[in-house]
């Protein structure tokens, strides 16, 4: 009887098992890389592969746009208590890019008390500024740009709701600067295989964000040890750094058991 009953299983698993075995492979091929928010070719390699496996086509001028929004390809993104948009030419995405702000826009302002604020969105080959990459998926409706919160905790919850949203492999998330900003691309079949697993979008540990500080362009590790009061070598250790070299957008965890 036990045998035949998981025989039955094994033919007809329960949907909760096939979610979780769906988003554990999706988390695998996500696990090669670290998320740390420094942008690389590999992550664009990441970004354009996803856009080819949901067979995104890459929209080159603002007619196609329109067009992709009358067929609903493309909802549109609307202001809210809890999101702004700023500058944004075109407030229209992919639906998991809509709902994905829907929620951590929800989750931010709880956390910090003020609205997210997105720059970009949708952005057609013809309207790319000068310094976008070539390889860019923001013509294909799943990518958006954040603005770079001005307090340090909202910084901190943001900077690491979006790592932990990367390590699930549902997004690849970027810290750009000139303005500094997050370049983000959000995965649809991923990020939706997460919520149904009740994946949350807010950081695991929030007791943690207060721990954390982005390198600024002059700083050096001795001065940022010495304004936090910790020992150099426990903060190298603690950001498994092999030398006193850092770069500016890196984003360093400080000690708190100092």
């Amino acid at each position: 009887m036990w045998i035949q009953r998981r025989s039955a299983i094994l033919r007809n698993p329960p949907r909760a098992v096939i979610l979780a075995l769906a988003l554990a492979l999706t988390t695998a091929s996500a696990s090669t890389a670290r998320p740390s928010l420094q942008p690389s070719h590999a992550s664009l390699d990441r970004q354009n592969r996803q856009a080819r496996d949901h067979d995104f086509s890459f929209l080159s001028t603002p007619a196609e746009v329109r067009r992709f929004v009358r067929r609903g390809l493309l909802v549109a993104v609307r202001p809210s208590s809890d999101l702004e948009l700023h500058g944004v030419s075109y407030p229209y995405a992919r639906p998991a890019v809509r709902e994905f702000l829907l929620r951590v826009s929800r989750a931010y302002r709880q956390a910090c008390g003020e609205r997210l604020v997105v720059t970009s969105l949708t952005r057609p080959r013809n309207r790319q500024p000068r310094r976008a990459s070539r390889r860019s998926v923001h013509p294909t409706g799943m990518a958006l740009d954040l603005r770079y919160p001005r307090h340090i905790r909202c910084r901190a919850w943001l900077e690491a709701s979006l790592m932990h949203l990367e390590a699930a492999g549902t997004l690849e998330a970027s810290y750009e600067g000139r303005p500094a900003h997050y370049h983000l691309a959000v995965f649809p079949r991923p990020f939706s295989i997460f919520l149904a697993s009740s994946g949350s979008v807010s950081p695991p540990n929030e007791a943690q964000l207060a721990n954390t500080y982005r390198v600024r362009s002059g700083d050096n590790l001795w001065n940022i040890a010495r304004r936090h009061h910790v020992d150099l070598m426990r903060l190298r250790t603690v950001n498994r750094l092999r030398s006193n070299i850092i770069k500016p957008g890196q984003l360093l965890t400080i000690p708190s058991d100092r």
